[in-house]
């Protein structure tokens, strides 16, 4: 996509338009949020991660390129997490503590390579509602908190279009959009879980859909039984609580399947 000036230009939109806005309105509702950024967003906006800094905000690792990890080696793998690393660390000293897979797509060696880094957290895997200590099969005792997430709580599926890439080009009304969040959001507090929110600023960084999740926000912030905090404050809790770490192994197949 490097090539296309247009998807380029609304890619930048991002950094250069939609997240000073969403800066703002977080400091308005006085929340701390996560944000993970790929460190080639860093080399090419260093003043937006530095804003992000500057704001009080946690940095999570989120690849280099948004490479995709799809039958990519441990090997390559790895770079990729240390050119990530490298360029956080090179652009706003910041050493990120969490972790999100680019496309939500990691790999079984992903948990190994993290806690071989010393990641706290990682927040890719989809398989609950709460928080809780991932196993990492071929090294003994140790675990990384996993945050879970899913994709009805990802702003992609409802405001991106990129010809030729995503989207059909029917962009979602905001109002709607935040309407369906806020019935996720009203079940999973219910049910005591973990409600994860996932918004890019070139999407989520609009104008009207900025005005609209300041609604959520407001009601999540004015809720005594709701606690609002950035992933990594939440991973610290759930790793006090010490909790039996589950494993997330790769099925086997049948040997008898044609």
């Amino acid at each position: 996509m490097a090539g296309r000036a247009g998807v380029i230009s609304q890619q930048a939109y991002g950094p250069l338009t939609g997240l000073p806005r969403l800066l703002s309105m977080l400091d308005r509702r006085q929340v701390r949020a996560t944000f993970f950024v790929p460190g080639y967003t860093a080399h090419r906006y260093p003043g937006a991660l530095r804003d992000i800094v500057a704001a009080g905000h946690e940095v999570g690792h989120h690849g280099y390129l948004h490479e995709s990890l799809e039958g990519v080696p441990p090997e390559v793998e790895a770079q990729f997490l240390d050119r990530g690393l490298n360029a956080l660390e090179d652009v706003a000293g910041v050493r990120p503590v969490g972790y999100r897979a680019p496309m939500w797509e990691p790999t079984y060696a992903t948990p190994g390579l993290l806690a071989d880094r010393g990641f706290l957290y990682d927040s890719t895997l989809m398989d609950s509602d709460h928080p809780y200590e991932l196993a990492i099969a071929d090294r003994p005792g140790a675990s990384l908190v996993e945050i879970p997430i899913q994709w009805a709580l990802d702003d992609w599926g409802q405001y991106c279009y990129i010809p030729g890439v995503s989207g059909t080009g029917a962009i979602a009304n905001p109002t709607a959009t935040v309407q369906t969040w806020r019935e996720e959001y009203a079940g999973i507090r219910d049910e005591g879980g973990c409600f994860v929110l996932t918004n890019h600023p070139f999407l989520s960084g609009r104008p009207s859909r900025v005005a609209a999740l300041e609604q959520l926000i407001a009601e999540a912030t004015d809720d005594p039984s709701v606690w609002v905090a950035s992933l990594e404050e939440i991973a610290r809790h759930v790793r006090g609580l010490q909790l039996e770490p589950r494993a997330v192994s790769r099925p086997e197949v049948p040997a008898d399947y044609q």
